[in-house]
């Protein structure tokens, strides 16, 4: 099983062009396999002073400044963009890395967002509705010379996406927490499935049997959807170390450590390589061969070449 590894971006956060393109620019040379970036606008409501960058601006940046780097969305909202736009933006990023795109598209959810910027925010019937439209739409103009598509939610007619991305189809990652819905789209549609860290461990076979279910009603074979994870991690050489982090990043939240710990929780790896090492390799015996890491920020440059340094080695 090839084991691949990238690192998640949350502009959100508060990160700068410059930093991105740091991580990005290291994360080649240490032996990650990509990098990618949440689609949001803000943080929250009090983030006016807190940089945010535009996800597809982001990547079509890191794009002409990377070389072998795949370059994703993790996922990109939907309704933020209408399908056939979005379809362009994404070849266009293509074409800009040389056929680099990881295609990572879920239903949207944050809802702060969509009011802030006048985006309709419809029930979450009518998002998935939308997605599952935005998908096929998107597949067809990506290898179809013309597409008229006549949906509920979009209509296009004799619409052409030129340029078309230079892997003709980029693998599509759907991501999202609806078991039934979501998992049915994957079945029909996607590459990859995606799920988080924010999933309870003991709930992700039962997650698998459902997709592999799906599969099953549409006559496709389970083992060729691809199984990707978004984790987050802190690393720490020693436990000494792993105090120090935690602690550190206790105070800044005015938080107790143990308090800290619990609000981590189980989805959260933090730990010493071993402990995290074993975490990872629980998932690649389910099936998981990609994973999409978030550290802690802004240790992201720091945390990343420990991870690379000290737990991908023993992984791959």
């Amino acid at each position: 099983m090839n084991i691949r590894f990238g690192i998640q971006i949350e502009p959100q956060l508060g990160f700068d062009y410059s930093t991105v393109e740091k991580i990005a620019l290291n994360a080649e040379k240490i032996g990650y396999d990509s990098i990618w970036s949440s689609d949001h606008f803000f943080l929250d409501n009090k983030s006016e002073e807190k940089n945010c960058m535009e996800a597809w601006t982001l990547l079509a940046a890191l794009a002409s400044k990377t070389t072998s780097l795949r370059l994703g969305t993790l996922v990109t909202g939907n309704s933020y963009r209408y399908p056939a736009i979005l379809a362009k933006i994404a070849a266009t990023v293509d074409m800009i890395s040389n056929g680099r795109l990881e295609f990572g598209i879920g239903a949207g959810w944050k809802e702060i967002e969509y009011k802030a910027y006048g985006i309709p925010f419809p029930c979450v019937k009518d998002r998935m509705d939308q997605l599952e439209e935005s998908i096929q739409i998107i597949k067809k103009l990506w290898t179809e010379p013309k597409v008229t598509f006549n949906g509920e939610h979009y209509q296009i007619k004799d619409a052409f996406s030129a340029p078309k991305p230079i892997q003709q189809l980029p693998p599509i990652f759907i991501g999202g927490t609806g078991k039934k819905r979501i998992l049915r789209m994957v079945a029909k549609y996607a590459d990859y499935c995606n799920f988080g860290w924010f999933y309870v461990p003991d709930k992700i076979p039962d997650l698998l049997t459902t997709l592999k279910d799906h599969c099953d009603k549409v006559s496709r074979d389970y083992e060729s959807v691809g199984k990707s994870f978004f984790a987050s991690v802190i690393v720490a050489e020693t436990e000494d170390e792993l105090e120090n982090i935690l602690s550190d990043r206790a105070k800044a939240r005015n938080m107790g450590v143990e308090e800290y710990r619990k609000m981590l929780g189980n989805g959260v790896f933090f730990g010493t390589p071993e402990f995290i090492q074993e975490r990872f390799e629980n998932l690649i015996n389910l099936g998981f061969d990609y994973f999409q890491i978030m550290y802690p920020y802004p240790m992201d440059y720091e945390q990343s070449t420990k991870f690379a340094e000290l737990v991908i080695p023993k992984i791959r």
